[in-house]
């Protein structure tokens, strides 16, 4: 059980996933509040605080973590600042909320749940699609029956190449150093994290990847291929430098099939020999409210989140393994040491 009755929340980063996402919802579930904000410039932070009601700001991330108003941490920034404010916030033994994916590398993640476990806090991440109404309808079909025992899944993405931004100064997706990796790793680990939700650990994986545009060292092409432990078998192919927007996902199981888009809101669409069903559902407006909801509710004793540090490993492990040759090519010796162990 918490110390206090509402749970209030240090946010690290203010960045675009703050401002509708999870910034709001942090004040609009039951139980929860902002607290704080945090950013290295003063003003964006004054700003962000200002502009949502939030009670402090400050410019040192540490200094937040050990504000006695705040009682867990919701770390925001890219990937590559994810190890270290995790064990800063577990120092402090305060729950940490950290954005996806949880890590640049499995053992960077390995190395954080270590750090929460020695502190005795939850880990969460912000896989809020495990949470999403028009997922847990999807978890519920499979789980009824309605399309048989699954046999396999595949999955296509394409997006179009997007501007060619300043080459001083890129967007983090578009830094390896920052993700180890590129859009793919943004946002494809959704995709694989919403798998595990449905069918459970993935136990072998692999793939090709390749910088088809030439533009940049991050992957804008990948396939891959993998296999649930449950036994299902699935395939994705990701391609960002196409003219055409294309979003879709088919589980196909022994009596039928579901269809449904990872980003869009286009209805799920179940198939079966009785004929084709469709169910619309809208996603909620700051998303991550449902998932937020679920991390108040433990933190108080009185339910389960389902996205953790140990299930967001897994996911990052199956990047790890889908992009591993791709990766060879490239020399940082320090991140591929990690994945390498």
């Amino acid at each position: 059980m918490m110390e206090h009755e509402t749970l209030r929340w240090g946010m690290i980063a203010c960045g675009v996933v703050t401002e509708v996402k999870s910034g709001p919802a942090f004040q609009k579930a039951p139980g929860s509040a902002l607290q704080a904000v945090m950013c290295r410039q003063a003003e964006k932070a004054q700003d962000y605080a200002a502009r949502h009601g939030v009670p402090a700001w400050y410019t040192d991330a540490q200094a937040l973590i050990d504000d006695p108003q705040v009682d867990a941490i919701y770390i925001a920034t890219p990937p590559d600042a994810h190890l270290e404010y995790t064990r800063m916030a577990a120092r402090a033994r305060k729950p940490v909320y950290v954005e996806k994916p949880l890590a640049r590398t499995a053992q960077e993640g390995r190395a954080m749940l270590a750090a929460c476990r020695a502190a005795g806090v939850p880990l969460f991440v912000a896989y809020y699609r495990r949470a999403l109404p028009r997922f847990m309808k999807v978890k519920q079909l499979l789980d009824s029956g309605a399309i048989g025992n699954v046999r396999y899944t595949q999955t296509v993405l394409s997006q179009p190449l997007p501007p060619a931004p300043d080459p001083g100064n890129l967007p983090w997706r578009l830094r390896r150093e920052v993700a180890f990796g590129g859009v793919f790793v943004d946002m494809a680990c959704h995709l694989l994290d919403l798998l595990d939700f449905f069918f459970g650990p993935v136990v072998a994986a692999s793939g090709c990847a390749a910088s088809q545009t030439g533009l940049y060292e991050i992957e804008d092409a990948v396939s891959a291929a993998w296999q649930h432990q449950s036994g299902v078998i699935s395939t994705g192919l990701w391609c960002y430098s196409l003219s055409a927007v294309r979003d879709l996902t088919e589980i196909v199981g022994e009596n039928g099939s579901l269809r449904f888009p990872t980003f869009s809101e286009d209805p799920i669409e179940l198939t079966t020999a009785s004929g084709v069903q469709q169910f619309h559902i809208p996603n909620p407006i700051h998303v991550q409210q449902p998932l937020i909801e679920t991390i108040v509710a433990e933190l108080n004793g009185a339910g389960r989140c389902p996205s953790t540090g140990e299930s967001a490993l897994r996911t990052t492990w199956v990047i790890d393994q889908i992009l591993h040759a791709y990766r060879q090519q490239f020399s940082n010796p320090a991140l591929q040491e990690e994945e390498n162990r």
